[in-house]
């Protein structure tokens, strides 16, 4: 099945536990007809305190990016346990319940952060993915609005922006917002991308086709890219070229599903069908 963005997903029912309590025991002594003990002075009387929890160090959490989600989860869980003000942490425990599908809980943990770091552009830009994972991008526009006006030269701004509003159903807005996402980063094949991408689900194939083959010839180009242009070509008729792009990065079986709906929705489009709707399928980065 061919690929598609974020704009569906469906949270998971797994939660992690972001939070740990210690209880310590309370004792009492002493008796009716017994004087009290004098209070003991030796060391060994005192039992030593336990040792406070220590955060992981620069190098282990350099580590932590090579984790599998749930193992990465369950790092930054204990890291943000430890310090609840701790951002590092905070948005490495947003990213791997993102990764994991748990958009809910991801955006309730990047949301305490936003609590406690209002004007943070990383934290706003997290923000504004755990909103588009959920499927619900309205409410990530405002704090995309915010970041770009804190970072008006960081293209990942409006390239969020412009996917919050088309899960919005704002199209002009989205539009401009994904011009000013290529101006910022003409040489992103994910920007560019996106931007073919939104226009092809508007029947602009010949706009979203020059797009896609501008992007897939640029350093950094992902499947994803290579896979949105074999999509378009399918789409249009053009078989031969889709399946070829298709095999450089699928294997045979699914190869065979996605020329077998293609063939399908171009038939559909030939005698004037309403086929089944797609769009871009980039990365929220």
């Amino acid at each position: 099945m061919v690929m598609c963005r974020m704009s569906a997903l469906a949270a998971t029912a797994l939660a992690l536990s972001l939070a740990s309590a210690s209880p310590v025991a309370a004792f009492s002594f002493g008796g009716r007809a017994k004087a009290p003990e004098p209070p003991a002075t030796t060391a060994e009387a005192t039992p030593p305190a336990p040792e406070a929890a220590r955060k992981a160090s620069a190098q282990a959490r350099a580590l932590a990016a090579g984790l599998d989600p749930l193992a990465r989860a369950a790092f930054w869980a204990r890291e943000s346990n430890i310090d609840p003000t701790d951002l590092e942490a905070g948005l490495g425990l947003a990213r791997a319940l993102r990764s994991l599908g748990q958009t809910q809980e991801a955006a309730a943990a990047v949301q305490r952060l936003a609590v406690l770091a209002p004007d943070n552009v990383e934290v706003l830009l997290e923000l504004t993915r755990a909103h588009l994972a959920r499927g619900e991008g309205f409410y990530g526009v405002a704090p995309a609005v915010q970041a770009q006006t804190l970072a008006p030269g960081d293209w990942r701004a409006p390239f969020l922006l412009a996917m919050a509003y088309e899960q919005a159903q704002r199209d002009a807005e989205a539009l401009a917002a994904h011009r000013r996402a290529v101006q910022l980063a003409p040489d992103n094949p994910a920007v560019l991308s996106n931007l073919a991408m939104f226009q092809a689900a508007r029947g602009q194939a010949a706009e979203a086709e020059a797009l896609l083959r501008q992007a897939a010839a640029l350093p950094g180009a992902t499947a994803v890219t290579r896979q949105n242009l074999a999509l378009i070509l399918g789409l249009q008729g053009r078989m031969a070229e889709a399946e070829a792009l298709a095999r450089q990065d699928l294997p045979p079986q699914l190869v065979a599903n996605n020329l077998a709906y293609l063939r399908s929705a171009s038939q559909t489009a030939a005698t004037g069908g309403s086929g089944r709707s797609w769009e871009s399928v980039g990365s929220v980065q």
